[in-house]
Formats: C-alpha cells, structure tokens, sequence
C-alpha cells in the first residue's frame, strides 16, 4: 500500500498543472512512518520506517509534540490499533455499496468500546461521514 501511496503522489507533485499538485505537494512534504515487517530503510523522503512492537512504536509517535496523526491502512492493522485504543477519533465513512463480505476493523475488540458522536455529514453521492470520539473512563 505504501509504495503504490507515495509513488503516486510523488508523480503527481513532479505536474505543477496537476490539478491536485498542492494536496500532492503536501502528502510529500508531510512527515510519514511506515510500519513494515519487510523494509528496512525508506526510499521516500519524510518517511521513517517502523519495525517493532507496533503498540509501542504508536505511543511513541503519540507521545511526541504536534499535530493529529492520520492512518491509512488495512483493516488488520486498523484493527489492532482499535483493540488497543490508540485511535482517540474516527471519521467512518459509510458507502452505499453492499458487497457481502470483507474485512471488519472491530473483528478483534474482547471488550466494548464506547464512542460519541462528533460530527455526520451526508455527501451528494450518497456517501456518509461519521466521526466519532473515542469515550474513556
């Protein structure tokens, strides 16, 4: 997912009059780390790669001053990070498309985790927004 992410946007970012050259601009220019089992060191620029325990790599990273941190990822890594309550809010986006199966991000909760809504936005396309905070006791 990571090569096929960044080398995409590094293209893009080489078009000025890419209609998406400024978001482009800023997926490069953004600090990312990769966490990975099978690199050893990043062929892209502002990224770091992560290589052990993904609990503690993860504290880490939210331990440290500045912004929010975004993930993209498939859905056993989301759902690890679920079951150890490293995501503090969601935005779930909820598309109208039934395909039967697929993977579940709460496949692997053992306890309920409770959350509040923040935020839900309807698009034309039918496509809902929902974001949620994650409650803690």
């Amino acid at each position: 997912m990571t090569d096929v992410f960044i080398s995409y946007w590094s293209n893009v970012v080489n078009k000025p009059d890419d209609p998406w050259y400024e978001f482009a601009k800023k997926m490069i220019e953004t600090p990312k780390v990769v966490f990975t089992k099978t690199l050893n060191k990043s062929r892209w620029i502002n990224t770091d790669i992560a290589r052990g325990d993904l609990i503690e790599e993860v504290s880490k990273i939210k331990s440290q001053n500045g912004r929010d941190i975004i993930v993209y990822g498939g859905a056993s890594f989301d759902s690890c990070l679920i079951k150890e309550k490293l995501i503090d809010e969601f935005y779930l986006f909820i598309n109208p498309v039934a395909i039967g199966n697929g993977m579940t991000i709460f496949k692997d909760l053992n306890e309920i985790q409770k959350y509040t809504l923040i935020e839900s936005k309807a698009f034309e396309c039918g496509i809902v927004l929902l974001r949620y905070e994650a409650k803690r006791s």
